[in-house]
């Protein structure tokens, strides 16, 4: 499964492990920038390497470098808040 903008992954990795995130930008083959964002699940936007990510099935409908607040209102559009704010 590939990692795109829209994708909600779960971090496999570092302090937010088991948290839900976004992936709202893709840096190159191996770096994506993701968000929560903070307010929602914890995660705060950042750099990860792809590797600790494992992706669902889950998208979001959002813009390549779509900030926190569009990010958290297409979540709330598609009501998948709880989804996001649930940890694994």
């Amino acid at each position: 499964m590939s990692v795109h903008v829209g994708s909600i992954c779960i971090k496999k990795r570092g302090r937010e492990a088991g948290r839900q995130c976004v992936v709202i930008d893709v840096i190159d083959e191996s770096f994506v920038l993701v968000t929560g964002p903070r307010t929602l699940s914890g995660v705060k936007r950042r750099r990860v390497n792809i590797t600790h990510l494992e992706p669902t099935q889950i998208e979001l409908k959002i813009t390549q470098g779509a900030s926190d607040e569009d990010v958290l209102a297409a979540a709330e559009l598609e009501g998948k808040t709880a989804k996001l704010k649930s940890t694994v």
